[in-house]
């Protein structure tokens, strides 16, 4: 009986001793934990921030007592749409697009000022706030004709804002810029209006430079005819005149024409015609 009793009591503290090495691989099993390359980890002891970061790789923590609070701080994208009036009271509806990263430095104090949902809290009114504010200062034209301009102002605006929260902006892209369809059908109609009075203009220059062209050749063409007249001479006129008559001799093939009525027709070197009877 007592061996028994004994036996058993063995058994018993096997078990227990069993149940305390399982317990103690589960505690080990959840302090280890690790954080990936491109995060970085918020420790919470009794749900208060530790102000170092956690840096990539294994760590351990005290189970029950820390918790791990993961932030990614690579590069992120938040788009969002927003509505907003132009200069000249338009509405404008732009799709913007923010790429930017956490401070990895500072994931610690985001965490404690702003929470997990720091794009809800801060990002999105930002953007917000700063597409109705650079709108207004162009009109609804110039947000078309200057979109470059407009994303610049846009840009800044967001990186003087959010670098404050360690939200580090490194560029935006406004994918979209859309009005009212009157609007639209009004810049299309001023746009045509446009492209038609620079090629009315276009058509101008060339008949101007067309018309100066044949002024410009007429006056060349008179100039040349004053001066033929000028140098036409005497002398020139007769050297003309021999000029032709040895002309007309080269083409003579040395027959002489036949004439009717008994004269014989004589050239006459001197320009004219004469007949013997």
């Amino acid at each position: 009986m007592f061996f028994w009793k004994r036996e058993g009591g063995g058994r018993l503290i096997w078990i227990a001793y069993l149940g305390v090495i399982a317990i103690a691989l589960v505690m080990l099993s959840v302090s280890w934990f690790t954080v990936d390359a491109g995060e970085r980890g918020v420790l919470l002891t009794w749900g208060k921030a530790s102000m170092d970061p956690v840096l990539p790789g294994l760590h351990i923590k005290v189970p029950g007592v820390q918790t791990v609070q993961i932030f990614d701080v690579r590069t992120m994208k938040y788009e969002a749409d927003a509505s907003a009036a132009s200069r000249d009271l338009q509405t404008v509806r732009a799709k913007i697009a923010v790429n930017y990263h956490l401070n990895p430095q500072a994931v610690p104090q985001i965490y404690v000022e702003l929470g997990p949902a720091y794009a809800e809290r801060v990002i999105q009114p930002t953007v917000q706030e700063v597409i109705k504010a650079s709108t207004a200062k162009f009109s609804a034209e110039q947000l078309v004709t200057n979109r470059t301009q407009v994303k610049d102002i846009i840009q800044q605006a967001l990186v003087d804002r959010l670098s404050p929260y360690n939200i580090m902006v490194e560029s935006i892209a406004i994918t979209d810029f859309e009005f009212s369809q009157s609007f639209n059908e009004a810049i299309e109609a001023k746009v045509t209006a446009t492209q038609q009075k620079q090629k009315a203009d276009l058509d101008l220059q060339r008949v101007e430079v067309e018309a100066r062209m044949k002024v410009e050749q007429a006056k060349a063409e008179a100039e040349a005819l004053q001066l033929q007249k000028m140098v036409v001479t005497p002398e020139l006129v007769e050297l003309r005149k021999i000029e032709m008559q040895a002309k007309a001799i080269d083409r003579w093939d040395g027959h002489l024409p036949q004439v009717t009525g008994g004269a014989m027709p004589f050239l006459d070197l001197g320009g004219s015609v004469r007949t013997s009877s």
